[in-house]
Protein backbone atom coordinates (compact mmCIF):
# COMPACT_ATOMS: atom_id res chain seq x y z
CA UNK A 1 0.00 0.00 0.00
CA UNK A 2 1.49 3.62 -0.81
CA UNK A 3 0.86 5.20 2.17
CA UNK A 4 2.66 8.64 1.05
CA UNK A 5 0.60 8.41 -1.67
CA UNK A 6 -2.89 8.21 0.59
CA UNK A 7 -1.27 10.79 2.82
CA UNK A 8 -0.62 13.34 0.32
CA UNK A 9 -4.48 13.01 -0.94
CA UNK A 10 -6.04 13.18 2.21
CA UNK A 11 -3.78 16.57 3.20
CA UNK A 12 -5.43 17.57 -0.37
CA UNK A 13 -8.52 16.31 0.61
CA UNK A 14 -9.05 18.49 3.80
CA UNK A 15 -7.50 21.19 2.06
CA UNK A 16 -10.25 20.95 -0.48
CA UNK A 17 -12.95 21.47 2.88
CA UNK A 18 -11.28 24.72 3.98
CA UNK A 19 -12.04 26.11 0.95
CA UNK A 20 -15.59 25.01 0.59
CA UNK A 21 -18.23 27.42 1.65
CA UNK A 22 -21.08 26.21 1.10
CA UNK A 23 -23.76 24.03 2.92
CA UNK A 24 -22.45 24.17 6.28
CA UNK A 25 -24.49 24.74 9.11
CA UNK A 26 -23.69 25.85 12.84
CA UNK A 27 -24.99 23.07 15.57
CA UNK A 28 -22.69 24.66 18.45
CA UNK A 29 -21.47 27.44 19.86
CA UNK A 30 -19.64 27.51 23.37
CA UNK A 31 -16.61 29.21 24.97
CA UNK A 32 -15.57 31.28 21.74
CA UNK A 33 -15.64 27.91 19.75
CA UNK A 34 -18.15 27.31 17.16
CA UNK A 35 -19.27 23.62 15.58
CA UNK A 36 -20.82 23.53 12.17
CA UNK A 37 -21.69 20.07 9.95
CA UNK A 38 -22.88 19.30 6.65
CA UNK A 39 -23.40 16.06 5.08
CA UNK A 40 -20.42 13.76 4.23
CA UNK A 41 -19.60 13.10 0.72
CA UNK A 42 -17.72 10.08 2.13
CA UNK A 43 -20.28 7.58 3.88
CA UNK A 44 -23.38 8.38 5.73
CA UNK A 45 -23.31 11.06 8.00
CA UNK A 46 -21.88 14.18 8.91
CA UNK A 47 -18.20 16.31 8.34
CA UNK A 48 -17.82 18.63 10.97
CA UNK A 49 -16.03 21.94 11.20
CA UNK A 50 -14.97 23.44 14.50
CA UNK A 51 -13.21 26.68 14.40
CA UNK A 52 -11.35 28.12 17.55
CA UNK A 53 -8.84 30.45 18.57
CA UNK A 54 -5.38 29.23 20.74
CA UNK A 55 -2.87 31.61 22.24
CA UNK A 56 0.20 29.56 20.65
CA UNK A 57 2.12 30.20 17.65
CA UNK A 58 0.63 28.13 14.36
CA UNK A 59 4.01 26.22 14.33
CA UNK A 60 3.91 25.60 17.95
CA UNK A 61 0.51 24.36 17.67
CA UNK A 62 0.77 22.08 14.74
CA UNK A 63 4.09 20.25 16.33
CA UNK A 64 2.15 20.13 19.56
CA UNK A 65 -0.95 18.36 17.82
CA UNK A 66 1.03 16.08 15.59
CA UNK A 67 3.51 14.37 18.09
CA UNK A 68 2.10 11.63 19.66
CA UNK A 69 4.22 11.44 23.15
CA UNK A 70 1.66 13.24 25.35
CA UNK A 71 -1.86 13.32 23.46
CA UNK A 72 -3.51 11.42 26.01
CA UNK A 73 -2.20 12.86 28.62
CA UNK A 74 -4.32 16.47 27.55
CA UNK A 75 -6.66 14.62 24.83
CA UNK A 76 -9.43 12.99 27.60
CA UNK A 77 -11.37 11.31 24.50
CA UNK A 78 -8.48 8.71 23.96
CA UNK A 79 -7.15 5.72 26.02
CA UNK A 80 -4.19 4.67 23.81
CA UNK A 81 -2.75 7.33 21.15
CA UNK A 82 0.57 4.84 19.71
CA UNK A 83 2.58 5.77 16.86
CA UNK A 84 3.11 1.96 15.55
CA UNK A 85 5.10 2.76 11.96
CA UNK A 86 6.78 6.05 11.20
CA UNK A 87 7.20 6.15 7.50
CA UNK A 88 9.37 9.44 7.26
CA UNK A 89 9.39 12.49 9.44
CA UNK A 90 5.74 14.21 8.54
CA UNK A 91 4.24 10.88 8.30
CA UNK A 92 3.07 7.88 10.59
CA UNK A 93 0.75 5.41 11.37
CA UNK A 94 -1.00 5.33 14.74
CA UNK A 95 -3.35 3.25 16.35
CA UNK A 96 -6.33 5.32 18.90
CA UNK A 97 -8.60 3.74 21.60
CA UNK A 98 -11.47 6.11 22.53
CA UNK A 99 -13.03 6.38 25.63
CA UNK A 100 -16.89 5.64 25.80
CA UNK A 101 -19.14 8.49 25.23
CA UNK A 102 -22.70 9.69 26.26
CA UNK A 103 -22.58 8.24 29.65
CA UNK A 104 -21.50 5.02 28.03
CA UNK A 105 -23.94 4.38 25.42
CA UNK A 106 -20.86 4.52 22.74
CA UNK A 107 -18.39 1.94 23.98
CA UNK A 108 -14.75 2.91 23.08
CA UNK A 109 -13.77 2.29 19.57
CA UNK A 110 -10.23 1.74 18.13
CA UNK A 111 -8.62 3.09 14.61
CA UNK A 112 -5.78 2.76 12.57
CA UNK A 113 -4.82 5.92 10.90
CA UNK A 114 -2.32 7.48 8.65
CA UNK A 115 -0.92 10.88 10.14
CA UNK A 116 0.84 13.73 7.88
CA UNK A 117 2.04 16.76 7.93
CA UNK A 118 2.19 19.48 5.44
CA UNK A 119 3.68 22.71 5.68
CA UNK A 120 2.24 25.38 3.75
CA UNK A 121 3.73 29.14 3.02
CA UNK A 122 2.76 31.64 5.14
CA UNK A 123 3.14 29.13 7.83
CA UNK A 124 -0.39 27.45 7.80
CA UNK A 125 0.05 24.08 8.49
CA UNK A 126 -2.22 21.07 7.88
CA UNK A 127 -1.93 17.68 9.86
CA UNK A 128 -4.52 15.27 7.98
CA UNK A 129 -5.47 11.52 9.03
CA UNK A 130 -7.81 8.99 7.29
CA UNK A 131 -7.90 5.16 8.11
CA UNK A 132 -6.14 2.56 6.18
CA UNK A 133 -5.07 -0.70 6.51
CA UNK A 134 -2.54 -2.32 8.55
CA UNK A 135 -1.97 -5.84 8.48
CA UNK A 136 0.25 -5.45 12.02
CA UNK A 137 -2.81 -4.61 13.65
CA UNK A 138 -5.68 -5.92 12.56
CA UNK A 139 -9.43 -5.59 13.79
CA UNK A 140 -9.81 -7.34 17.33
CA UNK A 141 -12.67 -8.68 19.25
CA UNK A 142 -12.12 -6.28 22.82
CA UNK A 143 -13.42 -3.04 20.40
CA UNK A 144 -15.03 -2.18 17.54
CA UNK A 145 -13.14 -1.37 14.52
CA UNK A 146 -14.19 2.50 13.77
CA UNK A 147 -13.20 4.35 10.42
CA UNK A 148 -11.77 7.80 9.96
CA UNK A 149 -12.76 9.78 6.36
CA UNK A 150 -10.31 12.36 5.85
CA UNK A 151 -9.72 14.54 8.68
CA UNK A 152 -7.77 16.94 10.24
CA UNK A 153 -6.02 20.28 11.76
CA UNK A 154 -5.57 23.86 9.70
CA UNK A 155 -3.18 25.85 12.06
CA UNK A 156 -2.49 29.35 10.74
CA UNK A 157 -1.47 32.19 12.43
CA UNK A 158 -3.70 35.40 13.34
CA UNK A 159 -2.77 38.03 11.50
CA UNK A 160 -2.90 40.35 13.82
CA UNK A 161 -1.34 38.31 16.27
CA UNK A 162 0.58 35.59 14.90
CA UNK A 163 1.47 34.23 18.56
CA UNK A 164 -2.07 33.15 18.08
CA UNK A 165 -3.67 30.67 15.89
CA UNK A 166 -6.95 29.73 14.03
CA UNK A 167 -7.65 25.90 14.57
CA UNK A 168 -9.86 24.75 12.56
CA UNK A 169 -10.53 20.81 12.67
CA UNK A 170 -12.41 18.42 10.28
CA UNK A 171 -13.56 15.38 11.30
CA UNK A 172 -15.92 12.70 9.84
CA UNK A 173 -15.56 9.36 11.91
CA UNK A 174 -17.78 6.26 11.16
CA UNK A 175 -18.05 5.06 14.51
CA UNK A 176 -19.62 1.49 13.06
CA UNK A 177 -21.11 -0.66 14.95
CA UNK A 178 -24.92 -0.50 15.47
CA UNK A 179 -25.62 3.04 16.95
CA UNK A 180 -27.93 5.03 15.76
CA UNK A 181 -26.92 8.87 14.18
CA UNK A 182 -29.30 10.32 16.64
CA UNK A 183 -26.86 9.79 19.04
CA UNK A 184 -23.61 10.60 17.34
CA UNK A 185 -25.16 13.80 15.97
CA UNK A 186 -26.34 14.97 19.72
CA UNK A 187 -22.36 13.97 21.36
CA UNK A 188 -20.36 14.96 18.82
CA UNK A 189 -20.41 18.15 18.88
CA UNK A 190 -19.83 18.90 22.42
CA UNK A 191 -17.03 16.34 21.60
CA UNK A 192 -15.38 18.74 19.59
CA UNK A 193 -15.85 21.75 21.88
CA UNK A 194 -14.15 19.43 24.52
CA UNK A 195 -11.50 18.76 22.39
CA UNK A 196 -10.37 22.39 21.42
CA UNK A 197 -10.92 23.09 25.44
CA UNK A 198 -8.61 20.10 26.11
CA UNK A 199 -5.72 21.18 23.58
CA UNK A 200 -5.43 24.84 24.98
CA UNK A 201 -5.43 23.09 28.61
CA UNK A 202 -2.46 21.04 27.24
CA UNK A 203 -0.55 23.47 25.50
CA UNK A 204 -0.79 25.39 28.73
CA UNK A 205 0.54 22.26 31.05
CA UNK A 206 3.10 21.43 28.39
CA UNK A 207 4.99 24.80 27.65
CA UNK A 208 8.14 25.53 30.19
CA UNK A 209 8.34 28.01 33.14
CA UNK A 210 9.75 30.29 30.95
CA UNK A 211 7.06 30.18 28.58
CA UNK A 212 9.26 30.10 25.38
CA UNK A 213 8.56 26.33 24.73
CA UNK A 214 7.50 22.53 24.90
CA UNK A 215 9.19 20.00 27.12
CA UNK A 216 10.55 17.17 25.41
CA UNK A 217 10.44 13.89 26.14
CA UNK A 218 12.72 11.02 25.28
CA UNK A 219 9.18 9.44 23.29
CA UNK A 220 7.51 12.62 22.28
Amino acid sequence: MDYKAIAQKTVQEVLGYTQDTSGWKVVKISKKITVSSKASRKFHGNLYRVEGIIPESAAKLSDFLYQTGERVTWDKSLQVYDMVHRIDSDTFICHTITQSFAMGSISPRDFIDLVYIKRYEGNMNIISSKSVDFPEYPPSSNYIRGYNHPCGFVCSPMKENPAYSKLVMFVQTEMRGKLSPSIIEKTMPSNLVNFILNAKDGIKAHKTPSGRGFRHNSHS
